[in-house]
């Protein structure tokens, strides 16, 4: 059941910059279809990629403390920018200054954390915005979980993907003409490359086209199943949590822009029309 209200427990954060966070919260639903959630794209101020270290953690902090005072006990930044430019500063310092209790979490650990169970030789590509590869946040975070030398990184920022996906242009020659591009880049770098992570959550919906134009051996990791489990499983460890969180199957949608652009885009993204609301974080 989807619908606009204030779930009497507590509700799963979703939190965006935009659209493509609705790719996790797609699969988030198909694994824990039992819980509340409330969706919210700051696309008012979008896009988030282009901006500074500051800014992005300005803005998520300010949609995180919205996200709290909507009902959420935890929040999950379905946002590669925002996961690289904002969530360790949240979890270490403003968490356990303002309510030690709740819950940030990212998708870009859970994907990391995924690699090993997909790559054979090591050589990962990484395909995400300038803002996400500028970050730096994928190599270093592989760096810290894995050690030095257990995978050779490259990483590509793919400008015209998303802009592709927003307008509605999944498929056709111009289309084509993209993904081809930055796949030749790609393993221009690095033709050993054996997996791809797919680090922006718009990507997902160029899935198809993008396994046309990479060798049959080449896996294709999207975030949203991995960040599904991650949480069902985070869930498990941590029953205090999971007890707090409503079982009512809601799901709440809200945008800092306008709702009726919000609903006509999300169904691309979703596959079916949801109703939007229009909230101001700032």
């Amino acid at each position: 059941m989807e619908g606009m209200f204030m779930s009497k427990g507590e509700n799963i954060g979703i939190f965006d910059s935009g659209y493509g966070g609705l790719t996790i919260l797609k699969e988030i639903i198909k694994v824990l279809p039992q819980y509340d959630y409330i969706y919210l794209g700051d696309n008012a101020r979008a896009p988030y990629g282009t901006r500074s270290f500051e800014v992005v953690y300005h803005y998520t902090r300010e949609a995180v403390n919205r996200l709290f005072d909507m009902g959420c006990r935890m929040v999950i930044l379905a946002c590669n920018t925002a996961s690289a430019k904002a969530l360790r500063t949240i979890q270490q310092v403003d968490l356990p200054r303002q309510d030690p209790s709740r819950r940030v979490l990212g998708v870009i650990r859970p994907s990391i954390e995924a690699l090993s169970g997909y790559s054979s030789n090591g050589h990962i590509g990484i395909l995400a915005t300038r803002g996400t590869v500028a970050s730096e946040s994928y190599p270093m975070e592989i760096e810290k979980l894995y050690g030095v030398g257990r995978f050779k990184i490259t990483q590509l920022a793919c400008p015209m993907w998303v802009p592709l996906v927003e307008n509605n242009e999944l498929t056709g020659e111009g289309t084509e003409f993209f993904i081809r591009k930055y796949l030749t880049q790609l393993f221009t770098l690095d033709p050993d490359i054996d997996t791809i992570v797919l680090g922006c959550t718009h990507y997902p919906l160029l899935r198809p086209l993008i396994a046309r134009f990479v060798p049959p051996h080449v896996k294709i990791i999207g975030q949203g199943h991995i960040v599904a489990d991650s949480l069902a499983n985070y869930l498990v460890r941590h029953p205090e949590m999971e007890r707090r969180l409503g079982c009512g199957g809601s799901v709440s949608y809200y945008t800092t822009d306008k709702a009726e652009l919000f609903e006509q885009m999300a169904g691309i993204f979703m596959g079916y029309e949801i109703e939007c609301a229009n909230v101001q974080i700032c």
